[in-house]
């Protein structure tokens, strides 16, 4: 098993902030997990936590380096970011919000033509962008990331691929998910790529494992819409890797990729090291939120 070793170094001035949002990201607005009562995330700009007073006279203990092994933490995949498909960071509304951590997965599909050549992938990309902050008035694009059908993974709604951003792709169920699209249209009859459902399947590995969520598990999340399936409060079970139609009243992701998902979150369970045929276990920094948004 290997073991990633990273040191924290209090480098900052007392008082100053060590932790801050990615770059052209402000945390404006506080959004709660999705069990009752959790606390916010975010504060609003300007605004701060109680403050907390610090006696200066006494010493700070030394920080040194920490090895911690997370034992079902799947590697993080190539993922292409918002700056490699070139998004218009002007179209979008700038500040992005955050749940305490990712505890599930919705699987949706574009809804888009399937016949497309890969590489135009960042075109359509840029139309959806487009579609989705003009059109729908969502303030960014809705999912927090896409898949296309050679397997590569894109970077969708901003504010940090390692983060728990709250998108706009699950009516009610928002908040401590994460939204990944499909490109394309997977309706009855049609193959879904096995490139692309590998993607996903590593994609959903490493989100979940974050927190140690099993893939091939089941989680509880509480509606926060009266819009979705679930009545506004409600806490309902989920798999852990769902459909938007499990949340929703839709047919997306489609019959075909619908179907899929069983494979889907067997991969992704051993991909974190939850199976006998598994690969080995990965370990992960403790300091894995601080990694640029935009790292590979």
């Amino acid at each position: 098993m290997r073991l990633y070793r990273t040191a924290l170094w209090l480098t900052a001035p007392l008082g100053a902030a060590l932790v801050a949002a990615p770059a052209g990201v402000t945390t404006a607005g506080g959004v709660a997990g999705t069990m009752p009562g959790s606390p916010l995330s975010v504060w609003a700009a300007g605004a701060a936590p109680e403050t907390t007073v610090v006696d200066a006279s006494r010493p700070f203990p030394v920080l040194r380096a920490m090895t911690v092994a997370l034992p079902h933490a799947a590697p993080r995949p190539t993922i292409v970011s918002r700056t490699q498909w070139r998004a218009d960071e002007t179209k979008r509304d700038p500040h992005a919000h955050y749940a305490n951590g990712v505890t599930a997965i919705f699987i949706h599909h574009t809804d888009t033509p399937n016949n497309y050549d890969c590489a135009d992938v960042p075109r359509t990309l840029r139309n959806l962008y487009t579609g989705q902050t003009r059109d729908r008035g969502w303030g960014d694009l809705g999912y927090n990331f896409l898949v296309d059908k050679c397997g590569t993974i894109y970077e969708g709604r901003a504010g940090g691929t390692d983060r728990a951003v709250v998108g706009s792709h699950t009516v009610g169920f928002n908040q401590g998910t994460t939204g990944i699209a499909a490109i394309g249209t997977y309706g009855p009859g049609v193959k879904v790529p096995a490139a692309m459902e590998h993607a996903i399947a590593a994609l959903a590995a490493w989100k979940l494992g974050l927190l140690g969520i099993d893939a091939s598990g089941k989680v509880r999340l509480t509606s926060t819409n009266n819009k979705s399936r679930y009545a506004k409060g409600t806490s309902a079970a989920f798999d852990a890797i769902s459909g938007h139609r499990d949340a929703y009243m839709t047919n997306c992701p489609g019959e075909a990729l619908f179907n899929r998902l069983p494979s889907i979150r067997a991969m992704a369970a051993a991909l974190q090291g939850r199976t006998a045929q598994a690969p080995s276990v990965t370990a992960v920094p403790t300091a894995l939120s601080s990694l640029p948004p935009t790292a590979h």
